[in-house]
């Protein structure tokens, strides 16, 4: 099913969309540019295909790139808070917002 102009002005207001008629037209045409898409895809017979959670289920045996968790770096707190206005027990102190 496509849609018509009417079906485009009505997505246009329900989305609180200016469209100008120029723009509508583009839009429309790709609108069901892809709901053609869809259609083709749905005439697929996927009968007996098991669906994938992950793309990397594809592969026989899945590689997956991990690094070893390690620290590399250390964080003095106190070097960083000396910048700070006011600070007290490694906590940033901050004006009060509400009262």
């Amino acid at each position: 099913m496509d849609l018509d102009m009417n079906d485009m002005r009505h997505i246009a207001e329900l989305a609180q969309l200016d469209l100008p008629d120029g723009e509508a037209g583009q839009t429309l045409a790709r609108i069901n540019e892809f709901l053609a898409l869809v259609r083709q895809m749905q005439s697929v017979d996927t009968t007996g295909v098991t669906p994938m959670t992950h793309p990397a289920e594809l592969m026989q045996e899945p590689v997956l790139r991990l690094r070893s968790d390690v620290v590399t770096e250390v964080v003095d707190r106190n070097v960083l808070q000396q910048g700070a206005p006011q600070t007290r027990d490694g906590l940033y102190l901050v004006p009060r917002v509400l009262e």
